[in-house]
């Protein structure tokens, strides 16, 4: 596990996965994964606005299969990296950090404490 937060989980279902801002300029900030399909990118429309040049404005996917998710690169220029690996496609799991960009986001859910 490369990333840890501490962060209040008491807002979101005890099954649903979530991103914590690690380090970026919304560092803290929270985001719900909550639908089947949540795109992050510069594109405004971004289900996950990340503004920054160095996000490509369609970056990456999460994908969401029951209580499994599935991080995946939509074409960035820049690559997205799981746990510093460069990555296509990839499984998230409590603590993976996921970096898009200058953004690194940490993958919770919200059962899990620490």
């Amino acid at each position: 596990m490369s990333g840890e937060v501490d962060a209040d989980r008491s807002a979101f279902d005890p099954s649903q996965g979530l991103f914590v801002v690690n380090q970026g300029a919304k560092t803290g900030a929270r985001y719900a994964l909550d639908s089947d399909l949540v795109s992050l990118g510069r594109d405004p429309k971004s289900d996950i606005f990340l503004d920054d040049i160095t996000v490509s404005r369609h970056h990456a996917e999460v994908a969401r299969d029951g209580q499994s998710y599935l991080i995946r690169d939509v074409g960035s220029l820049n690559g997205t990296y799981l746990n510093r690996n460069l990555v296509d496609e990839g499984q998230l799991n409590e603590g993976d950090e996921v970096q898009v960009g200058k953004f690194k986001l940490v993958f919770v859910r919200g059962d899990s404490s620490r």
